[in-house]
């Protein structure tokens, strides 16, 4: 699990809650079922069971993999269309391709982030180079949706290459934690990742034994889900592993701790942390698209189908008759 690392953690920024801060105890923790997304690669489905409460303004969250694919097996997503929402997608293992009916595109690769805001509506695809389609390989990423409020659903599509090199790293007090801020802020430190709903998006790696207490903003809700290897959250020590989500209860602090003893493929505990502002408007989603109300949902569709929603690049040699 490459994604970004540094030799030398203390040489990093170190970050760590106040005394004075008030531990977030932990809500509940959810195990996310398996399923198949796009053209057939496996995916945990983080946020299944998790009431929407506790998620605004995030939608839903897949981890793809972590997989190793034979040669010939590596798949991606059809091209498809999305309206009202940001999509994510952080790859840490492996080589995703993305393109876009906006003009917006490229390659993301170990640490890099896709940041689309569909916004109005646009069509985009994602797959594996042919190279990794030949050759087979390790992937290993996330898809994380965000929901965008109401007066900015509407808005021009907007397209960000966020390479794993930008991200803002920092470390915990004793330098067992390295923390990866892609978006929004942690302690002053801004993450690259511009949003239209203020939030923080972190991976956070920990050595065995180690255990990490961070300033959160009282007013952002706040999840933890476990990539790899196992720990615990909250100051109860309440256990997590892979697959698992735990959902925080109000404070302005949080607190993860990695098992001493980790599996022999996954030595430290690797977590991804996000908050986000709750939008707190009524939610109208069906399928790609993510809008207000029932009605805004139909011409999302009607939109879509009268090819409102842009063309496929004739470079590809498809029609949108094929999607």
């Amino acid at each position: 699990m490459p994604a970004v690392t540094v030799e030398n953690p203390l040489a990093l920024p170190r970050v760590v809650a106040p005394a004075e801060a008030v531990a977030r105890p932990v809500l509940t923790v959810t195990t996310a079922p398996g399923g198949f997304e796009g053209e057939g690669f496996p995916v945990r489905r983080a946020f299944a069971g998790i009431n929407y409460r506790h998620l605004d303004p995030f939608i839903m969250m897949d981890q793809m993999g972590e997989v190793e694919y034979g040669a010939n097996e590596p798949k991606g997503t059809p091209w498809h269309p999305h309206r009202g929402f940001e999509t994510v997608t952080y790859i840490i293992d492996g080589t995703f391709v993305h393109q876009d009916s906006n003009g917006g595109g490229g390659t993301i690769t170990n640490g890099d982030t896709q940041w689309m805001t569909a916004g109005s509506g646009l069509l985009h695809i994602e797959t594996p180079p042919e190279s990794l389609v030949r050759s087979g390989g390790l992937f290993h990423g996330l898809q994380l949706w965000v929901n965008l409020p109401a007066k900015d659903k509407m808005k021009d599509p907007r397209y960000q290459d966020i390479r794993g090199g930008q991200v803002q790293l920092l470390t915990s007090l004793d330098g067992g934690a390295l923390l990866r801020v892609i978006a929004g802020e942690l302690d002053g430190h801004q993450g690259p990742g511009i949003t239209h709903t203020p939030i923080t998006m972190i991976h956070a790696t920990l050595a065995p034994g180690a255990e990490i207490t961070l300033p959160w903003r009282e007013d952002f809700n706040a999840l933890a889900y476990v990539l790899a290897g196992r720990g615990s959250v909250g100051i109860d020590r309440r256990p997590v592993h892979l697959g698992q989500t735990a959902v925080f209860g109000s404070g302005s602090s949080l607190t993860v701790r990695a098992d001493e003893k980790q599996d022999s493929r996954t030595p430290d505990l690797e977590v991804v942390l996000l908050g986000g502002q709750p939008i707190r408007e009524p939610m109208a989603h069906y399928g790609p698209f993510v809008m207000n109300t029932r009605e805004e949902l139909q011409q999302a569709f009607e939109d879509f189908q009268k090819g409102r929603l842009g063309t496929v690049p004739a470079v590809h040699g498809m029609t949108e008759g094929g999607l």
